[in-house]
């Protein structure tokens, strides 16, 4: 992993500035801006209105679509799940653009945790970031704290499916990956520690909202996470 983020450092040269924060050990660089972490909307569940994904293509010329996707598509396979090996298509099919930079309008960070009877399943680094092509979405993981960050150039609404979708992980209301509900299994989904019902993919994300997808056994005491420490900075 510190080869790989001393690679994610070198990156886009021109725009060092901006795109310090791909690094660990620069994500202090990722404290609120543009859009103030408080001043964010608060809305848990799924909210967002369904659309095709990458439908209006973003308006404003940015490519950050004014109605975001709200289902997500991918592998339907068991855990663990690792990041895709082509970030840029799997953003593509989640319908937002691949950046030069982070964007610096909207800037706010959710976080995520998926638990698998009982057991953390680990949230990838670099989810959203090609390295290869020095291009970055706006929607995008540095490390594997399950933090999701939200840089955008314009202010938009952004969602757990486009997440899903560019983790190339399947998710509704009825399976996460290849965990489907059945046999006494069930998927269930939170935020700030609050069952949220119908698909998770359309939850909106939203500043430091904790969500929480949880499978496991239908009727089990399973401790739900409600809140994150979030670091100073984020």
């Amino acid at each position: 992993m510190a080869d790989r983020t001393s690679r994610t450092r070198r990156l886009l040269p021109v725009t060092a500035t901006a795109f310090a924060a791909l690094a660990g050990a620069a994500l202090a660089a990722c404290g609120p801006t543009g859009t103030d972490a408080k001043a964010a909307t608060h809305s848990p569940g799924p909210s967002a209105p369904a659309t095709t994904p990458g439908a209006d293509g973003g308006g404003d010329g940015s490519g950050v679509p004014q109605h975001p996707r709200t289902t997500a598509e991918g592998r339907t396979t068991p855990p663990p799940w690792a990041a895709p090996t082509d970030a840029t298509a799997r953003v593509r099919a989640a319908g937002l653009p691949m950046l030069g930079a982070e964007g610096q309008v909207m800037h706010i960070h959710t976080h995520l945790d998926v638990l698998a009877d009982g057991k953390p399943v680990t949230v990838p680094a670099f989810i959203g970031i090609d390295e290869q092509e020095q291009r970055i979405s706006p929607l995008h993981t540095h490390d594997t704290s399950g933090v999701i960050h939200i840089e955008s150039p314009v202010k938009s609404t952004f969602t757990l499916g486009q997440f899903m979708t560019e983790w190339d992980v399947a998710l509704s209301a009825d399976h996460i990956g290849g965990l489907k509900a059945g046999g006494g299994k069930e998927l269930r989904a939170y935020v700030n520690g609050k069952q949220v019902k119908g698909d998770p993919a359309a939850i909106v994300l939203n500043a430091h909202d904790e969500i929480a997808l949880v499978y496991g056994p239908g009727g089990a005491t399973m401790k739900v996470p409600n809140d994150y420490k979030w670091p100073a900075g984020l």
